[in-house]
């Protein structure tokens, strides 16, 4: 039998109609389709009981081998599956509008719980030449997770942006929205955007988790000592706190953790995002729209006549972001925003590329966080191998990855007067970087470390992202 994968194909999940799940499991199988005069099944050993298939099926089969944990994924979420494919089949083919909306709201609502129910970040319907395909992104990993005929497409495209007041016509065009849907009693922010491809569109819904919002800082997972630092700093009247990262890393919700911490009566706090993801009560927030010419240069020229306390500026992309930052720190501002860089020093590279003098970066710069989130090894079936480094397997429990949950990993320089003065003297990163190591600064990598060898996360883990 070839190699094949259960991802790769359409199933015809009507051939189950008179199949009890039980027997799925006994004989190791799972329908896939129908081809001329056989039936397709797809099993993860050798069959000694085909008869005895043909008998059940009475119709001749073809297997194809696959792997077992797809086999244990595909009979976890059969019953789900089964009812979003009834589901597709009714909103594709029923003639009332009305009904069709209905079955269609209620195959979005499903996906949404199953998602929610998953910890799922973004949903993603992407459109190939045949097919539409359902990701979810769970621990920052993107997983597939079903497969309908192309046909879907339409009804999808043309509900979502229903459902998200865009232009059910254009195609031609990438789109952003946004919805509130009520699942399980509870309102969950969706955030839309389509964009068109060859095939279609590709459709992606972010759940926006207001949990994240409500964090206090010693929720995200810091350590200890990380934690006392950064808690010292925001006590600041004024200067440039920056949290970096790649994208996924957690940076929204540390910088929103650090608002939270610093919001009062007394504070006026202005934010400045694109876009606003989530509301902050007593927060004045700015939602940037470049359509209209409301950017970040514009804004920033114009916001310290708001005569605010604190500003939290979602990303420093570029000279004139940076410029204004500096100014607002230097001149009794507490400021705090983000940049994309690997690590603490390649930050203080990042600003000086920016064309900010070093003089002004040491005298305004007061701490860089940097930080990554590792997927912890699911404890109900992580393995330890013989050098005592514990791998992943994969169950019921992680849904065959083998990983739960993300634990943050960070970095923190504090601007003492000693780097302060190593910054203003800068000639190359090797100066400050001799001066870490003989301080025993605590980077990335040596926190990293801590989590793969108290068998928390994996040797893979650990190296794609540190």
């Amino acid at each position: 039998m070839t190699k094949n994968s259960l991802l790769d194909f359409d199933i015809e999940y009507e051939i189950l109609e008179n199949l009890d799940n039980d027997k799925l499991y006994e004989y190791n199988i799972m329908p896939l389709y129908k081809e001329q005069l056989f039936i397709i099944i797809a099993t993860s050993k050798e069959q000694k009981n085909i008869d005895e298939l043909v008998d059940i099926f009475n119709q001749p089969i073809k297997l194809i081998n696959v792997k077992h944990q797809e086999l244990q994924f595909e009979w976890k979420h059969l019953n789900l599956k089964k009812k979003l494919y009834y589901l597709a089949k009714k909103a594709i083919n029923h003639n009332s509008k009305e009904n069709n909306n209905s079955y269609i709201l209620e195959f979005i609502d499903e996906v949404l719980k199953f998602s929610i129910d998953n910890n799922v970040s973004d949903i993603h319907f992407e459109c190939f030449e045949n097919s539409i395909v359902l990701r979810c992104r769970i621990d920052g990993i993107l997983n597939q997770f079903f497969r309908f005929n192309i046909s879907l497409y339409g009804v999808i495209s043309s509900i979502v942006k229903y459902l998200g007041n865009l232009d059910l016509a254009q195609k031609r065009l990438p789109l952003n929205s946004r919805v509130t849907r009520v699942i399980n009693g509870v309102n969950y922010d969706i955030r839309i955007s389509t964009m068109p491809t060859i095939h279609g569109e590709s459709i992606v819904l972010r759940i926006l988790d207001n949990g994240n919002i409500s964090k206090n800082l010693r929720e995200i997972g810091f350590e200890t000592q990380t934690l006392q630092a950064i808690e010292n700093i925001l006590t600041l009247h004024q200067g440039l706190v920056l949290v970096t990262g790649p994208t996924g890393s957690g940076k929204t919700t540390t910088l929103y953790s650090m608002i939270n911490k610093v919001n009062t009566k007394e504070k006026k706090i202005i934010t400045i995002e694109d876009p606003v993801e989530y509301k902050l009560d007593g927060v004045i927030q700015v939602n940037l729209n470049p359509d209209i010419d409301l950017d970040y240069s514009t804004v920033l020229k114009n916001i310290l006549r708001q005569d605010p306390d604190i500003l939290m500026i979602g990303e420093i992309r570029d000279v004139e972001s940076l410029q204004i930052a500096i100014q607002a720190s230097l001149t009794g501002h507490l400021v705090i925003a983000t940049l994309h860089t690997n690590n603490a020093i390649e930050t203080i590279t990042r600003l000086l590329d920016l064309n900010a003098p070093s003089y002004l970066i040491s005298a305004t710069l007061k701490m860089v966080i940097s930080q990554r989130l590792l997927r912890l090894l699911c404890n109900k079936c992580k393995v330890e191998d013989k050098d005592g480094i514990y791998k992943s397997a994969g169950c019921k429990e992680c849904n065959f990855t083998g990983y739960k949950g993300r634990q943050v990993v960070s970095e923190t320089l504090k601007i003492n007067n000693d780097i302060a003065k190593l910054i203003s003297e800068y000639k190359d990163v090797s100066n400050i970087e001799k001066y870490l190591e003989n301080q025993n600064f605590q980077s990335l990598s040596k926190n990293g470390k801590k989590l793969l060898f108290d068998g928390k996360t994996s040797n893979s883990e650990f190296y794609s992202k540190l």
